[in-house]
């Protein structure tokens, strides 16, 4: 089956003299296991108040979450967050963040300190796994935060612009070692990005938002085979229309 959003609404009370603000509305979304789903949209249009919706970290003011058809519980290891802020535990090394879900789930230490060396291994840590998060570089940071959301073996994988902070070649980067990871484990992902050249690179279907209260504009398959080209003709073109589907919702209201 998999995940369902049913009629998700969100809206956040007013502040001073201000209106209620309407974010998401009557927001429907069904998406299988195994998939890796890409979500662009105007600035402010409610990308990452979904996300946190799904995740259990916001509540919705009415709809459901749905996951195999039963409701998703709020604050549940059967989902995954990652922020574009590493969100790393600075007194921890890169080993004791990675093994950190485990550890509140009451694994106990050689077993956990065992999985967790094996994530050290595949996400290219290895000499890495002692220093702490101020030692690593931006991409290490990031590949340790994914590390310990894959780690707790999560349904559903939610990727807030993981890569906005990393600079272009690290991005680049980025992208290649998560699709590898992403093919070796078929893990669902809903993922949050404003650029649309990362959205068509990495994804199997592209979502155009719009701006709030936001509604799906267009659903785009990408299906250039992988490897991908980023420059190939194929990706260009698909860019270009997902582009022109941003470009004519325009900016955002005011708050």
């Amino acid at each position: 089956m998999g995940l369902e959003l049913k009629g998700l609404t969100k809206t956040f009370p007013a502040q001073g003299n201000g209106d209620e603000v309407e974010v998401l509305s009557g927001f429907n979304l069904k998406l299988d296991h195994g998939r890796f789903l890409s979500l662009v949209g105007p600035s402010g249009c409610g990308k990452t108040t979904l996300l946190r919706i799904i995740a259990g970290l916001e509540p919705a003011s009415r709809g459901e979450v749905l996951l195999d058809g039963a409701p998703l519980r709020p604050s549940t290891t059967e989902t995954g967050l990652v922020f574009q802020q590493y969100a790393l535990f600075p007194w921890r090394t890169a080993l004791q963040n990675i093994e950190m879900g485990l550890q509140f789930k009451g694994v106990d230490v050689e077993q956990r300190r065992r999985e967790a060396m094996e994530y050290v291994e595949a996400f290219g840590l290895m000499g890495f796994e002692h220093r702490y998060p101020k030692d690593l570089s931006g991409g290490m940071q990031q590949r340790v935060a994914i590390a310990r959301t894959l780690i707790m073996q999560p349904k559903l994988v939610l990727m807030d612009e993981p890569f906005g902070s990393l600079d272009s070649q690290t991005r680049n980067n980025m992208q290649e070692f998560l699709l590898g990871i992403w093919e070796k484990r078929r893990d669902t992902i809903i993922f949050v990005t404003h650029n649309v050249d990362e959205a068509v690179f990495l994804s199997e279907e592209v979502l155009v938002l719009s701006r709030r209260p936001a509604r799906i504009l267009a659903k785009f398959p990408v299906e250039a085979p992988r490897p991908r080209d980023r420059t190939s003709a194929e990706n260009n073109q698909l860019r270009k229309v997902v582009l022109d589907v941003l470009r004519s919702e325009g900016p955002p209201p005011p708050v």
